[in-house]
């Protein structure tokens, strides 16, 4: 039987009425600080996953980044962690399609099913069901990109070389988008959280596959896109990085928050 996602955490984390989620994402993208020396879309981005009001600004500026390929891109390849469900591997969902309150989007289940044979690849709508580290972005992606099928994944207890095999599955051309779901340090007070979460962008910077989950909580999934960007040569671009004590929250206890872009190198056949 085919089915719909629901959306789970509209309402909570961001709007859910579709005109004012509309207007709050178009204010967080007019918001957003010009990309400077970017002129083409980045292959894949680093983003944050919580309330729109806490890191919806640093989210923002990732993208921002992908708006001059609004019409190109086709696919998004979406991974972030699980909070709610443990699960071994990476779970996909049996569904057809995710709602959010601006939309269906449709899943590419040709693409899903191509991971089939991977032993590390579930199929579980029960991981997926309350999931707010994928959720968070459809929003976001339904008002920067024309029309696109989307890959969720919801990242468990693996390994940073499984979750590479599966973007190498997954790679594509430039039609495809990845996209991996990660806020930084969890609770530790401001001037710490700087410290600790500028010492895990440095690691992300040199691509250097070794978070843990103090300081990513989609630390695998992070790992994981470090080594295949490594191995096909991206470079990684810091775009932002704040925390919620920046943006609406005390600073007492704060959550860390990053945007990154990975762009494709530019070889000397490509200029």
């Amino acid at each position: 039987m085919s089915t719909v996602r629901p959306a789970a955490v509209a309402g909570y984390f961001y709007p859910a009425e579709a005109g004012a989620l509309a207007r709050n994402v178009s204010a967080l993208l007019a918001g957003a600080r010009p990309v400077v020396g970017a002129t083409t879309a980045p292959k894949a981005i680093i983003v944050p996953h919580a309330g729109y009001v806490y890191s919806g600004p640093v989210a923002a500026r990732a993208y921002a980044a992908l708006q001059c390929a609004r019409d190109r891109i086709r696919r998004v390849v979406l991974l972030g962690p699980t909070h709610r469900v443990p699960v071994r591997g990476l779970a996909v969902p049996a569904a057809v399609a995710f709602a959010s309150p601006l939309g269906i989007v449709p899943l590419d289940r040709d693409a899903i099913a191509g991971l089939a044979d991977l032993p590390q690849v579930v199929v579980s709508d029960r991981v997926h069901a309350d999931e707010h580290s994928l959720e968070v972005h459809l929003p976001f992606l339904q008002r920067v990109v024309a029309e696109f099928r989307l890959v969720p994944l919801a990242v468990g207890h693996a390994s940073p070389a499984e979750v590479a095999e599966v973007l190498d599955r997954l790679w594509g051309g430039t039609d495809t988008l990845i996209v991996v779901s990660s806020d930084l340090s969890h609770y530790l007070p401001y001037a710490v959280a700087r410290d600790v979460d500028r010492q895990t962008v440095d690691a992300i910077l040199h691509l250097d596959a070794v978070l843990d989950h103090e300081q990513a909580c989609g630390g695998t999934a992070v790992n994981g896109l470090l080594l295949a960007a490594r191995r096909r040569e991206l470079q990684p671009r810091l775009l932002d990085l704040r925390n919620s004590g920046d943006t609406a929250g005390d600073r007492n206890r704060v959550v860390g928050y990053c945007s990154i872009a990975f762009d494709e190198a530019l070889h000397h056949d490509d200029a």
